[in-house]
């Protein structure tokens, strides 16, 4: 059985959908290819508690190898504060409820736009 990489937007699109189905919080994708090296995509979100945190990001490790892809790099797992995933050109910020607003990646990368995820996000 051989296995193909997923593209970006195939990538970006499975990682939101798994994010989303965990029900996390504030799902965002900024696009950061006129603002940054390090990816395409950042996907962020959050959830309230710790074990919401590692359910998504187990979720989308699941989702993304499902579908032909890889995680490349994962940090932050076993604390639950915030989970870094590395998916090539996505990556995948989870945080704590606290975490996120401490951080506050969007304000950070203000210079990236917002990506439209109406038609992969579910009605709350």
């Amino acid at each position: 059985m051989t296995t193909t990489a997923l593209n970006v937007q195939d990538t970006l699109n499975t990682a939101v959908e798994a994010v989303d189905n965990k029900k996390a919080n504030n799902i965002v994708a900024l696009d950061m290819r006129k603002v940054s090296l390090m990816a395409d995509y950042f996907v962020i979100a959050d959830a309230a508690s710790t074990r919401q945190v590692q359910a998504i990001a187990t979720e989308v490790k699941d989702k993304i190898q499902e579908a032909g892809g890889s995680v490349r790099f994962m940090e932050g797992f076993q604390a639950g504060e915030w989970v870094l995933m590395d998916l090539g050109d996505v990556i995948v910020h989870i945080f704590s409820t606290e975490g996120r607003d401490f951080y506050n990646l969007e304000r950070l990368w203000n210079d990236a736009p917002y990506v439209n995820l109406d038609n992969l996000l579910t009605e709350n």
